[in-house]
Parts: structure tokens; C-alpha cells; sequence
């Protein structure tokens, strides 16, 4: 099951057996073990081995006015037409229609709680066009956040990549996803967003999909993020609520 999953071939997984490495419904598993994958629970190095084949996790470069529903009624094109249609997935949080990029869709809902939950520390990273030029002290400014109408919005980085008469790209990167946050975060502060594209999702980047694409992810990419919630709780100590 290690070796289908594909993380490692089955002259590894056998070695990570027999080291003790791999842990099944919370006990050690011993080599020749057999389990059911649409039930049991699989940790290798204490972090989840994705192996139900029920579940899939989609990485979608979401094109401009598609929306981050699975239906609706004003008939705008929903994200969920642009992948395949069973089994039924949901999107991960969302991306504005007038924004693009990166958008995560899974059937698994652990997953999407992961990805999409502040607490888990899964960060979000755009470029984002916007009218003006700030100058250091507006960039500045900004890194130290703005109080929007629903508490205050920090970025967790701000840098501009390029700039323009009249306009600058800035990269911001963000803990949190709040309705149209980033957009308000940049009028707030006296640049308004002219486009946005999301370019990350935590550590995952892909720029070879091009708009309306999609593609699996890797197991290595789901565990992954499995690892950084892992690694948030071993740095504050606890499970983050």
C-alpha cells in the first residue's frame, strides 16, 4: 500500500516497517500487515500517508470570473466544472472571480479544514498589481497591517517584485483568507488592486499550469501539508484549535 501510494518503492517501505517508522490505527505496524485502506488510519513519520483511493486533491489554476462554488444561479462557470466530475469535490477556501490562480479541491474533509483554517498555519501567497508607487515607508507600513472593518489584516510578508509608471507588483503572503482580504488590505493602505493571482499555497507552487488546468497532487504534496501542521504543533506546543 506504501509502494501504490507512491512514496517510496516497496524495498523502502519495507525498510521503514521494519525501523518502526510506519504506525497504523496508532500501533506500530509489523511487516506482511495487512489493512484495509478506505478505513485505517497510516502515519509514516508520524505524518498521514494518504491511501483511501476515494479521496482525490486537485490543484486547479483557477482562470479569471470562474467562481469558487459548485453551482450557481446567476450561471457563472463554478471551479468544479473545470475538473472531473466524480467523484464530487468542493473547493478549499476560494479565490474571488476576478481573481486567479492557485485553488485546492479534495473530497476529503479533514483535508480542506487543514488547508483552510488560520490555526493550522498554512500560509497564502499572491501577486498582486496595484495602483501606486509605495515607497519603502509605505511598504513598511503595510507589513505592519490595517484595521479593516472585521479586525486588523497583517500580512505575514510584503515585497514589490517590479513597478511601473503609475503601478507596482508587490508579492503579499498571508496566514489568513478573509473575503476579498487582500484587495482590502491594499485600498486600505492607498493602493487599490488592479489584478491578483495566488502563486502559493503554503510551500506549493506551480507555475507550469496554465488558466482552466489541473492536476492530482503528488502524496508527497498532501503529506506535506500534513508536515507543516505537525511541524506548527511541535513549535508552539500543542494542537492548534
Amino acid at each position: 500500500m506504501i509502494a501504490r501510494s507512491g512514496l517510496a518503492s516497496r524495498r523502502v517501505a519495507d525498510s521503514m516497517i521494519q525501523d518502526g517508522r510506519v504506525i497504523v490505527d496508532g500501533q506500530t505496524a509489523i511487516p506482511g500487515q495487512r489493512v484495509d485502506p478506505g478505513r485505517a488510519e497510516v502515519l509514516v513519520d508520524r505524518v498521514p500517508l494518504p491511501v483511501d483511493p476515494g479521496l482525490v486533491y486537485y490543484l486547479l489554476n483557477k482562470p479569471f470570473g470562474v467562481i469558487s462554488t459548485t453551482c450557481d444561479p446567476h450561471g457563472r462557470t463554478p471551479v468544479v466544472d473545470l475538473v472531473p466530475p466524480l467523484p464530487k469535490v468542493y473547493p478549499v477556501g476560494r479565490l474571488d472571480a476576478d481573481s486567479t490562480g492557485l485553488l485546492l479541491l479534495t473530497n476529503e474533509g479533514s483535508f480542506a479544514h487543514l488547508i483552510a483554517h488560520p490555526s493550522s498555519g498554512i500560509t497564502k501567497t499572491y501577486e498582486v498589481l496595484v495602483r501606486g508607487n509605495p515607497s519603502r515607508a509605505d511598504l513598511s507600513r503595510l507589513r505592519h497591517g490595517v484595521e479593516l472593518a472585521d479586525g486588523p489584516a497583517v500580512p505575514v510578508a510584503v515585497r514589490r517584485i517590479g513597478a511601473a509608471t503609475g503601478r507596482s507588483h508587490l508579492e503579499l503572503t498571508m496566514a489568513e483568507g478573509r473575503n476579498r482580504e487582500v484587495r482590502r488590505l491594499c485600498a486600505a493602505a492607498g493602493y487599490p488592486v488592479i489584478r491578483l493571482h495566488r502563486v502559493a499555497i503554503g510551500t506549493l507552487r506551480d507555475r507550469a499550469l496554465k488558466p482552466g488546468e489541473w492536476r492530482n497532487l503528488e502524496v508527497t504534496e498532501v503529506r506535506s501539508f500534513h508536515r507543516a501542521r505537525k511541524d506548527r504543533e511541535v513549535h508552539h506546543g500543542g494542537t492548534p484549535r
